[in-house]
């Protein structure tokens, strides 16, 4: 499943299939309609006789209906005209465009809303509705009013009352949008530069397990007035899963202080059946390869990758870093905490020159951050690494496992932000890792030796100014199922602020090196914990 953007706002795909569907910018027209509670004029006569009647919406009604779900059976989606949607491949869906004229207006806010035509990668219908400022929701019906395309479209055959399949919402002058909903619970945010990447979704479900990942879908959307002062706009989400149901609250922000988007996510889950990973909050990336590794063989490019690490706040203090990697076969790493503070999937490489990719823009792509909101207990940060040859498809995925049962019948509650940065927020008190490097070990002009690899860590932060080599900086490296050999160097990099740590180790045994390093100076932590595994074999895929 990957997304891969070259108009940086209108590319989107089916998030769970690893297909494409561009969406091309539509054509500047004078907007017609804006409506709070779906109010309709010219092109809108046809839709308004087929509106369902108005309906009373509330989030706690919503959870409650989540709640009974669980105790029914599943019953999937049921899609019209199959035949008629398989038609709809990438080159006849990116000939479907949504009119302007028939964007809707939602909220106190009018915030611009348009919706995502079904096709062969997001055939499953989902219901939209519009809530108005009393409470009362109507659903905005499907119709071929809403978009343009070719008379010899297949599109044009679909019966009425099909179904859309997400919805986006624009920036004022609707160009471009900011965020989009769009296949199974997934959606995403173009962050502080206006460049879609990675993903986030509602929940994952048996992600990294010998055996099918579940993915619940969101089935309907209720748009409506902000909550908050600073949103844009307030949707409410239905979550229906053979495992799972649930109720989602989403409040969404654009331009936060910190200066990307904000996404704060209510979320009540209810169990129908036992479930043996439930993953929180979970994030969706692409990585490749970087100046760590160069798996990526022959391409001109120097780095591909949408993320280059997972950042980690532990709730007693730590900040930990972890850089990606693109490994042999399906690895899962495990960080267990208590209330974690944050962590996310992060882009911390934001120079053009290391991507040298001016259709894509590596360098811009948005990192995201989960802040967790209240008591989440005891659980584990996990990331899981799934092997890939080219950018076409998402291969990491990190979200909070929680402690305590997954059985039949559970039921569970988070809040949490998600936060659409540039890069993680900056550690308190300790630099942050900048750069991995592996190489063969020994020293220039030596024979080299067998089975030994060099890893080079840079850092930078205002925790090592002032400090040289006579400082009695101090670094502080352990490995499981491989040895450290010396020497082991840490020094100040020659004409910048970073600071170098470098060594040599092997390979102990068939897994691969758990290695873990940090700098101190008089006992006190100058650099967040660097974490990774690496296999010597293999020149640094790990």
């Amino acid at each position: 499943m990957k997304m891969t953007d070259h108009t940086s706002s209108n590319a989107l795909e089916h998030h769970s299939t690893g297909r494409q569907t561009v969406f091309p910018k539509p054509s500047r027209r004078a907007v017609l309609v804006g409506s709070a509670a779906f109010l309709a004029l010219g092109l809108w006569d046809c839709a308004r006789s087929r509106t369902t009647p108005a309906a009373p919406m509330t989030f706690e009604g919503l959870i409650e209906k989540a709640r009974n779900a669980a105790t029914q059976p599943f019953q999937p989606a049921t899609i019209p005209a199959p035949d008629l949607i398989e038609k709809l491949d990438y080159s006849a869906h990116w000939q479907i465009q949504f009119r302007e004229d028939a964007t809707l207006y939602v909220g106190r806010n009018r915030a611009p809303v348009q919706f995502f035509h079904p096709g062969r990668y997001f055939p499953e219908p989902v219901k939209i509705l519009i809530r108005d400022q009393a409470g009362t929701a109507h659903e905005v019906p499907f119709g071929p009013e809403f978009f343009s395309m070719p008379e010899d479209n297949p599109a044009r055959d679909l019966p009425e009352g099909f179904g859309f399949a997400g919805f986006r919402i624009m920036r004022p002058g609707l160009e471009p949008d900011w965020i989009s909903f769009l296949g199974a619970s997934y959606f995403r945010t173009d962050g502080p530069e206006a460049q879609y990447g990675l993903s986030t979704r509602g929940i994952a479900v048996n992600t990294g397990l010998d055996m099918p990942e579940e993915f619940p879908r969101f089935t309907a959307f209720w748009l409506g007035p902000p909550e908050a002062e600073n949103e844009e706009l307030s949707v409410w989400a239905e979550l229906d899963g053979p495992s799972i149901t649930g109720a989602y609250r989403f409040g969404l922000v654009r331009n936060a202080a910190f200066g990307g988007h904000l996404t704060r996510i209510s979320a009540h889950l209810f169990l129908r059946e036992g479930i043996e990973r439930l993953g929180v909050a979970p994030l969706t990336s692409m990585y490749w390869y970087s100046e760590r590794d160069r798996a990526g063989g022959d391409d001109w490019r120097p780095e591909i990758h949408d993320s280059d690490g997972l950042a980690m706040a532990t709730g007693n203090g730590e900040r930990i870093w972890r850089p990606l990697s693109n490994p042999a076969s399906v690895t899962t790493s495990s960080f267990m905490d208590e209330n974690p503070a944050g962590f996310g999937l992060i882009q911390r490489d934001r120079t053009f020159e290391n991507y040298q990719d001016d259709g894509v823009f590596y360098n811009r792509r948005p990192s995201a951050w989960i802040r967790p909101i209240g008591d989440w207990g005891p659980g584990q940060v996990q990331l899981v690494l799934i092997p890939t040859g080219d950018e076409t498809f998402d291969n990491v995925v990190a979200y909070w496992v929680p402690d305590g049962t997954t059985e039949k019948g559970a039921a569970f509650h988070f809040d949490y932000e998600i936060e659409w940065r540039e890069t993680d927020p900056l550690p308190d008190g300790v630099a942050r890792v900048i750069a991995t490097r592996q190489g063969e070990g020994g020293v220039p002009g030596d024979p080299l030796p067998e089975g030994v690899a060099k890893m080079v860590v840079d850092f930078e932060g205002p925790s090592l100014n002032g400090l040289n080599r006579d400082s009695g900086v101090v670094p502080v490296i352990d490995a499981v199922n491989g040895r450290i050999l010396e020497p082991i160097d840490a020094y100040p990099v020659v004409g910048t602020d970073h600071w170098r740590l470098m060594f040599d180790f092997e390979q102990t045994g068939p897994e691969p090196v758990s290695l873990r390093a940090y700098l101190q100076h008089k006992e006190r932590a100058l650099t967040e914990t660097w974490l990774t595994d690496a296999w010597v074999e293999r020149g640094g895929e790990g």
